[in-house]
């Protein structure tokens, strides 16, 4: 059962600082949903300082979508420093499955800094989880292989410590192994944001580093992108009104973000305990 939806006043209140070493494309997105959402974001990504970095951060964010060898060498040494510190760290597989290379470096990633929170669409979450039929282009998921849920459960067996898989689509699906959820909150116009997934990201860390049960936290942040993302596509009546564009919307999602109250989070959140 779900505890009181506060979250959003916790993380407004604690302003967590949240470490990323993050997709290039999508860095200046990430630091600004962190802002929004209240948190305080870093983006520290050379060797010779990750470490000292995220020992003063609440939580952080391990994106693949830039994938240089440095760029792996700080990952791993930010991820132990950060296991060792207790601090919760999301893993983002982005385009894993595309290539070889790739899933390659998330499943070294899973064994040895042993993240906590494993977040990514449900092409990347089958890819790992070894489910047949997964198509992924670049690192767009066109087909999941299996029910995501299905996979995400497939995932943590494959993994020897106890975390938490969510895989976003259509209905966004999270699970420890023993609790599960589907949030059918979103907008068809959420894929249309380059770098939706990589925001959702930092979210699932802004939130974790206030709420210790991760799976609560994957869920409500999950949930609050995809009220934000209902609110943000909100358009005035009438025979002209039309759906923003994708530049307009992603402005509108931000801001909606920084105006969200944990009233209308906890009336508009749409999630399912299965």
């Amino acid at each position: 059962m779900l505890r009181n939806m506060d979250i959003l006043t916790r993380v407004r209140r604690e302003r967590p600082l949240i470490h990323h070493i993050t997709n290039l494309v999508t860095i200046s997105d990430c630091a600004e949903i962190t802002m929004c959402i209240g948190g305080i974001p870093v983006m520290a990504s050379a060797v010779e300082e990750v470490e000292e970095m995220v020992s003063s951060a609440q939580a952080a964010v391990i994106n693949l979508g830039t994938l240089l060898p440095a760029g792996v060498e700080a990952m791993l040494k930010m991820g132990a420093r950060a296991r060792k510190k207790g601090i919760p760290v999301v893993l983002d597989p982005v385009g894993a499955g595309a290539t070889g290379y790739r899933t390659k470096i998330a499943r070294l990633l899973l064994e040895e800094i042993t993240p906590p929170i494993i977040k990514g669409n449900e092409a990347e979450i089958g890819s790992l989880a070894g489910v047949k039929g997964v198509k992924i282009r670049g690192v767009q998921s066109l087909q999941s292989g299996a029910d995501p849920l299905q996979s995400a459960r497939l995932l943590l067996e494959m993994l020897n410590y106890k975390a938490v898989v969510a895989a976003t689509g259509p209905v966004d699906v999270i699970t420890d192994g023993k609790r599960a959820a589907r949030i059918f909150n979103g907008h068809s116009l959420l894929p249309m944001v380059v770098g939706s997934g990589c925001m959702a990201s930092s979210l699932v860390a802004a939130f974790a580093a206030v709420e210790k049960d991760y799976f609560l936290a994957a869920v409500y942040a999950l949930a609050a992108m995809g009220v934000a993302g209902e609110i943000a596509a909100e358009t005035g009546e009438g025979e002209g009104a039309k759906l923003p564009g994708p530049s307009e919307y992603k402005i509108r999602l931000l801001d909606t973000l920084f105006h969200l109250t944990p009233q209308e989070f906890a009336r508009r959140a749409r999630i399912e305990i299965v």
